[in-house]
Order: C-alpha cells, then structure tokens, then sequence
C-alpha cells in the first residue's frame, strides 16, 4: 500500500510501515511543521545523510552516509539505503525516513521504496509527507515561473541522454562534485557566450548565486551537495553520444573484472594495437584511391570502427587519469583546445596568414617554447618503428631551418652499401633514402607500407601458380 499525502499514523495490521519526511532545501524555515513534528514523536529516524544544514533536527538518527562511502555507484546505493529501510520497518514496525529537499524530487531511495511497497501486497506501507524541495527556493530567486517558462529539470548525473536536444531553459540538479560538472561542460560544446547560472545553499546564511562563463564551469566554483545550474537557454546541443561513451567507460571499470584491473602500463599494447589497426584502415582506403576508385562506405565504416576502438583507449587513459584525481577525458579536450588556439594565431589571434612553409616552421617554433625545449630534437617518441622516427627527425630537422644536405643524400645514395657494412653505414644508407622519399613529396611509412601489401599479394599468385615470387 503506498499512501502519498496526509499524517495519519494508522499502521495497517502486520505490515511494515516507512513515514517519509523531507528537511527542506536547507533553511530551518522551510521545515514544515509536520516534517519537524514526525523527527520529533519518538519513532526510530534514519536520515539519508546528515551532509544536510536541517539535518540537525534529527540528532542522534542513524545516517546511510557509510553506504555512501563505501558504495560502487550511486544506484547501488540508493538500492542498499532502500533495503536497510525495509529491513528496519519489518524489525521495528515503523521507521521514520527524512531526506533533504522533498522526498519526491530526484529522490531515488524514495522511488525505490514506492516501487517496493507497489509489489508488496500490502506487506509494507510508504507514506511521504509533503515538503519544500530545492525547486521552490530557485524558482523565487530565479523569479520566473517554472510553468510559464517551460523549465525542464535535469539530473547532473544524466544530464548527457536527458538534456540531449535540449535548448532550455534547463536547472540541473544533483551537481555535486566536479566530475559531474566535468560531465555536463563536455556535453555541450559552447564557449563565453553560454550563459550558467550557478545556485548554491539556497535559503542558507552561505547562498551564493553567481553567473560565470560555460569554460570556467568545473574551474570556477567548489560544487557541493546543494549546488545546481541553471541554463536560460542552450547554444549548442548536448553530445549525447560522446557522453555516453564516458558513462560506458566508468560503468566497465566499475562492472567489469578485465577493466578494473588495467593500468596505464597494461594498456600500452593494446594502445599500439588500436592505432596500428587505424592505419590499417586508413591504407585500405589508400589502396582503393590507388586503383583509381572512390573509398565506399564500407571503407568509411572501417575507419569509423577502428577509430571508435582508438577513442576508448583515450577514454581508458583518462578514467584511470580520473581515479587518480589528477584529470577527465574533459581535461584532455580542453587542453587540446586551447592549444590548438594559442598555435593558430593565424586563426584566432587576428594575425597574417602566412605561407605553408611559414606555418611549419612557426608550429614547431611555438611548441618548442611551449614545452621549453632546448632543441628540436627533444620530445621525439623513442618508441616509434625506426621508418617513422627515421621520417619524424628529418621532418624535425628541415622545419628548424637545417634540412639534410642534398650533396650528402645524393652521394650516400650513389655509393649505396657494400658487403661487410656496418649497422651505422647501412642505417645512414636508409636515412638519406627516407629523405629522397621526402623530398619527391612521398611518405615513407606509407609508401613501404604500399610496397610490403603489393609483395604479399604477389607472393600470394606466385604460391597459387607455382611461379616464381617476383616483387615488380
């Protein structure tokens, strides 16, 4: 049996009873009388968490702060609260269960009770009393009727599905902890112009309501349990799909055996096999342009897999970044942003666009500042195949200013290598061919590549004919 409205006290013979009461948004004015006489009349309380400023009207009451604590994810929580309740009204008879704000406004303990009480056959019995919830506060400091102005309210914790084409006006609730506030800055791509109005302990003695641009959302403010956001209206829409793979991601390191025990050095392998499997992807459709066709849409749905693997190695990366409080996948994309802006002056600084050339040579210039190298050669991935830092390092080197000298590459082409060569003296041969590669505009990686797939279907036909295995 769930009862919604009224105080009366009459406990149906045999079945265990739960009162729910709300403390209110945070003032001890907007305790309503029947909530502060039901602490008050001797039935056993329990308080979801005493992290609440009404919370002490209930001194002395059990708190599920613990569950908190020790809990995977928040809907295991909510689901462990909810059988503790149901365990102690069947011990007890009736239990007293008191929540900040209104026991029916994001309160999922609260939903789970009414669910259990629907299917229990009038085994136990929910009673919620009415109370002021966070709405009634920030809709009289917002001064704007909710009705009249089509507000939707949003759960920051699922504020990526549920705001998805959302223009506002939105209030996002449950905005409690900079990970959330990182979760909503990435769902939407805005910048300044979005406007956020940031509500905190509303009806307290330290109500803040301040307004602050959408890049400084989880930078600027120390979100606590009565924080919540208010969007007047939406810019950009929300990257449903993008949030999702970050909610996927933290679900699988809570969920899944395999996930939660990698690291970033177990990881690596599987790193260098994604991104290989991309460039695989990317000489497929090489090779279809090669032979004179158009990359089709299955060449497309490759590249798409394959780069969706690559992504959740980011994902990954940045999760266990996460876990160690040190950064977000949000983090990563806003570091990318903002130096890909301080790079392109051209771009966003209102400077000259200069030639290609130019370009390259200032990039490399800017960058090496940034990380106050002293050379051009510092910060050269040593792990990369030798054919790719062969091609890196003499990209490096003609950017400084100080490409290879011609005459050089001409005559260690001429005198090739003999037998009895050293590794330096053969390995000095393949540098000065990487770089004539370079100079005729080709890639070396790429054209090798071309080459070893050509060999290998070659040595296929000659395996099938019985032939010879020539290369040309």
């Amino acid at each position: 049996m769930v009862e919604r409205s009224g105080c009366s006290h009459a406990v149906t013979s045999g079945a265990a009873r739960i009162l729910v009461c709300g403390l209110g948004p945070g003032a001890y004015g907007d305790v309503t009388a029947a909530t502060a006489e039901t602490l008050h009349s001797g039935r056993r309380v329990f308080l979801r968490t005493e992290r609440h400023p009404t919370a002490s009207l209930a001194a002395g009451a059990q708190t599920f702060d613990e569950i908190y604590d020790r809990g995977a994810d928040l809907p295991s929580v909510y689901r462990s609260i909810a059988d503790a309740l149901v365990q102690a009204a069947e011990q007890l008879g009736e239990v007293v269960y008191a929540v900040p704000g209104s026991p029916l406004v994001l309160e999922r303990s609260v939903r789970h009770l009414l669910d259990r009480a629907a299917d229990s056959a009038g085994d136990l019995e929910v009673d919620v009393l009415p109370a002021v919830s966070f709405l009634d506060a920030a809709w009289a400091r917002l001064a704007i009727d909710p009705v009249e102005a089509s507000v939707r309210l949003i759960d920051g914790h699922t504020f990526s599905r549920d705001a998805a084409g959302e223009r506002g006006p939105l209030l996002v609730a449950h905005a409690h902890a900079p990970w959330v506030l990182s979760d909503i800055k990435l769902a939407i791509d805005a910048g300044p112009e979005q406007r956020v109005i940031v509500l905190q302990a509303l009806g307290t003695p330290e109500e803040s309501i301040v307004e602050i641009g959408w890049p400084d959302l989880d930078r600027a403010i120390e979100p606590d349990h009565l924080t919540s956001l208010f969007l007047p209206e939406v810019h950009a829409p929300v990257a449903m799909e993008l949030q999702r793979s970050v909610e996927l991601m933290r679900r699988l390191r809570v969920d899944c055996p395999w996930d939660q025990v990698q690291t970033h050095a177990s990881l690596r392998s599987h790193l260098l096999e994604e991104t290989y499997e991309v460039l695989e992807a990317l000489d497929h459709m090489a090779a279809t342009e090669a032979s004179g066709a158009e990359p089709d849409g299955d060449d497309y749905a490759l590249l798409e897999e394959e780069l969706g693997d690559l992504w959740f190695q980011v994902l990954f990366h940045a999760e266990l970044a996460s876990e160690a409080g040190q950064f977000t996948v949000a983090d990563v994309a806003r570091t990318l942003h903002d130096k890909l802006v301080d790079r392109h002056p051209h771009v966003f600084g209102g400077e000259p666009t200069p030639e290609t050339a130019d370009l390259v040579v200032a990039w490399e210039a800017r960058k090496r500042d940034e990380k106050g190298r002293a050379s051009a050669m510092d910060g050269l991935p040593p792990g990369l195949p030798a054919l790719s830092l062969a091609d890196k390092v003499l990209r490096k080197a003609e950017r400084s200013g100080r490409a290879a000298d011609p005459a050089w590459v001409s005559g260690a082409l001429s005198a090739g290598v003999s037998a009895g060569a050293s590794e330096l003296e053969v390995g000095l041969y393949l540098l000065a061919v990487v770089e004539q590669v370079r100079g005729l505009g080709g890639e070396p990686e790429s054209a090798l590549r071309t080459a070893v797939r050509h060999g290998t279907e070659r040595f296929r036909q000659a395996e099938s004919s019985g032939d010879r295995w020539v290369l040309g």
